[in-house]
């Protein structure tokens, strides 16, 4: 399950949560959990997946793995649980299925658009998306920067929010440059196994430039959405963590493939991935 890593849901469904709360006095605890813990199911789904595709192709052998990349290398140990994994990861989409059939039945269709193109990216993400560069590329932040944050809204209120949208954007760019940068020390094994993400189809080159982007977009979104009175000025706070995106890009500039070797790059810009929609969310609640 990579329990970890699943530390990224809660900072997300809270930011959703705080996007209710910006226009109304509070939420139902009781809807809020069962929101968070479809999400959990959701990313626990698109792990355990992950984790048994990754070893029934081989990838988990020959991928180099480091705190914070390349998997849990549980299988490898351990391949006789490959089945329970699947298992896991069959039962999790169940899970989270369910409940979004309960927010169906609550609030009516709306959160379905939502909740396929959920699924869509938690099945499809392994054999289907890493093949596609610019969609793998971009399939983190709208899991978890747009998705996640106005489905937690939407969960909440029975209600579509142009805000939810809004605020998703800044995590949209730092999420997507979590599993950019974490791709860098599986370039040589995604290759081998058929992936074709961006580092794979334009080089590691064109991955920093992108990881520049996103960290360029991610401030004017900011600056933007407070200059325009969507956000109080307090949420520039969200902002903090910029300066350890900025070591995480230094380090993929100066090593590449290699940044592996150096886990604190790697760590940084897992820190930005999770204070930055955290920081954010409370900012909203306290402004």
């Amino acid at each position: 399950m990579r329990l970890p890593f699943l530390v990224l849901t809660p900072a997300c469904v809270f930011l959703g949560a705080s996007s209710v709360i910006h226009s109304r006095p509070g939420v139902d605890m009781h809807l809020l959990l069962l929101a968070l813990l479809g999400a959990v199911l959701a990313h626990i789904c698109v792990n355990t997946l992950n984790e048994y595709a990754d070893f029934k192709s081989g990838l988990d052998l020959i991928t180099r793995r480091t705190p914070f990349s390349g998997g849990s290398g549980a299988l490898p140990r351990h391949p006789e649980m490959a089945t329970p994994v699947l298992v896991a990861g069959i039962a999790s989409l169940i899970g989270t299925s369910l409940i979004g059939i309960f927010f169906t039945w609550k609030y009516g269709t709306g959160i379905i658009p939502l909740g396929v193109a959920g699924l869509v990216l938690v099945v499809g993400y392994t054999q289907w998306i890493t093949r596609r560069p610019l969609l793998c590329l971009i399939a983190p932040g709208l899991g978890f920067g747009f998705l996640m944050v106005a489905g937690t809204h939407f969960a909440l209120t029975g209600e579509h929010s142009s805000f939810s949208w809004l605020v998703g954007l800044v995590p949209f760019f730092v999420i997507n440059n979590l599993l950019l940068l974490n791709q860098y020390p599986d370039l040589h094994a995604d290759r081998e196994v058929g992936r074709n993400n961006l580092l794979i189809a334009y080089g590691t080159n064109a991955g920093a430039i992108m990881y520049g982007l996103f960290v360029m977009l991610a401030i004017v979104a900011m600056i933007l959405l407070v200059v325009s009175g969507e956000l109080p000025t307090l949420s520039l706070v969200a902002l903090l963590p910029i300066p350890l995106a900025l070591l995480a890009l230094s380090g993929a500039v100066r090593h590449a493939e290699n940044i592996g070797d150096y886990p604190h790059y790697l760590g940084a810009n897992v820190a930005v991935a999770v204070l930055t929609p955290t920081l954010l969310g409370a900012s909203i609640m306290l402004g």
